[in-house]
């Protein structure tokens, strides 16, 4: 784990140097994960790809405020994360930073290029939903992903109509729409080799990030003493 998060802190530090400092300086810490998590850069991109999988741990890494406030926020979401464990079996969580990364793979929700949520993946997202729903002041980032068959257009099609079927299905489950942040990605961001099915199967996945709001922040920052 502490190998995973030196190579995190390298991505951060590889993706500033693809600005000014009064560029870097200037972003807030949303812009700067998104920064490291679209790309920043091709350079970035390729980092954040190799490395993290994904942007979901750019927004992650983006969102931290670090210090005292982030060690708070850290602990809160340890807690979180347990929780999600314990009542989403199918899903696999990883803490990081000052966020939870939750993955999981398409076949647990889908059927074969399908976008409409199965009966199982209804339960999986709706426990979900309840772990989310005790921890309001939070971001959820859904990121929609596909395996390198197909064409492109059809793939950020299809992953983007994923994302949107789990992003209606949270909303209904209580889930506030101010808190939600949808992408979709289709075949861009593979975790796994696409010359196999194994692999192809692992890249075919949908995952969450989950970290501090404003209103957090500021009540960490607050109880911190920052």
């Amino acid at each position: 784990m502490m190998k995973k998060l030196n190579v995190l802190v390298a991505v951060v530090l590889s993706a500033t140097m693809l600005f000014s400092c009064s560029q870097w300086q200037s972003m807030d810490n949303t812009k700067k994960g998104a920064a490291i998590g679209v790309g920043g850069g091709a350079a970035a991109g390729a980092v954040i790809g190799k490395v993290a999988g994904n942007t979901a741990l750019g927004a992650i890494l983006g969102a931290a405020i670090g210090g005292g406030a982030g060690a708070i926020i850290g602990k809160k979401m340890d807690k979180q994360a347990q929780e999600i464990k314990n009542e989403v079996p199918n899903a696999t969580v990883e803490r990081y930073e000052e966020g939870i990364n939750v993955k999981f793979d398409a076949g647990v929700l889908f059927g074969f290029d399908k976008s409409d949520l199965s009966p199982v993946a209804q339960e999986n997202i709706k426990n979900l939903a309840t772990v989310l729903n005790k921890y309001p002041d939070t971001y959820v980032r859904v990121e929609g992903h596909t395996d390198a068959k197909g064409t492109d257009e059809y793939n950020m099609g299809l992953s983007q109509r994923r994302v949107n079927s789990v992003t209606a299905f949270l909303i209904k489950q209580g889930i506030s729409a101010d808190r939600i942040q949808g992408f979709a990605y289709g075949k861009t961001q593979p975790i796994a080799t696409n010359d196999t099915e194994e692999g192809r199967a692992k890249n075919r996945r949908v995952e969450f990030s989950i970290f501090a709001n404003d209103k957090m922040k500021a009540d960490a920052k607050k109880e911190a003493g920052q």
